[in-house]
């Protein structure tokens, strides 16, 4: 089993799934007492997000690069960055190092590819639908990307951040969110991407009012590191 180089932090809740649901699938697959090997580096958000707010990419990308050096230096034979977001930087990161880098907009495409669908709605930051390192992404894999109208977009974003990322789970978000999943849907969406890791701390990708399917991003990404990790070489 090759070791897993988890940069999380951004934030912690949702990095505590990755690292939740890396073990559980390990387990499943190899049954006993079996868990994953993992390093983990949590970065403060803190710091990132005011980098966000900011547009200061290039100091972002810099810290992240140099905790990935750290991960690999403490052992990690592959790396995931937890967080959709802060995979504009992952040119920068990838760089820094000299170990795989599991982007999570691959793993989705390569999801929503094996469903058969080609058109699909995208929830995130407003960072991840508006510019387009995310979405150019997931064009190169031949998907048509939907986002959602400028108003649902501001809702998105700020539940993500007023709430998610502060483990705030409210019935109300829940509410806006499954509104701007039917209203993708109505453009034509054909399923619908989870494009924010703290995102499916509030829907569940079998929510019975979810018209289409919808493609959890951070159990996309953990599962395609344990197929990473337990691959043959």
């Amino acid at each position: 089993m090759r070791r897993i180089g988890l940069l999380g932090g951004m934030s912690w809740e949702s990095t505590a799934e990755y690292y939740r649901l890396i073990n559980t699938e390990v387990a499943t697959r190899l049954g006993g007492l079996h868990s994953a090997r993992v390093t983990l580096g949590s970065v403060d958000f803190a710091e990132v997000e005011a980098m966000q707010v900011a547009g200061d990419w290039g100091a972002a990308g810099e810290l992240l690069a140099a905790e990935a050096a750290l991960l690999e230096a403490g052992g990690a034979e592959l790396l995931l960055i937890c967080t959709n977001t802060m995979h504009k930087v992952a040119d920068t990161i990838q760089a820094a190092v000299g170990i795989p880098l599991l982007h999570v907009a691959d793993a989705t495409a390569a999801t929503v590819g094996d469903a058969g669908l080609t058109r699909v709605g995208l929830l995130g930051t407003a960072f991840t639908m508006e510019q387009d390192f995310y979405t150019a992404r997931l064009a190169q894999h031949g998907l048509d990307v939907l986002v959602p109208t400028a108003r649902d977009r501001a809702d998105v974003h700020r539940v993500i951040y007023d709430e998610l990322c502060l483990g705030v789970v409210r019935e109300k978000s829940r509410h806006r969110y499954l509104e701007v999943i039917d209203a993708l849907v109505a453009d034509g969406a054909e399923g619908v991407i989870l494009g924010c890791t703290e995102i499916e701390l509030l829907i569940d990708p079998d929510h019975p009012r979810t018209q289409v399917p919808v493609f959890p991003t951070t159990r996309i990404h953990a599962l395609a590191a344990v197929d990473a990790a337990l691959a043959q070489t």
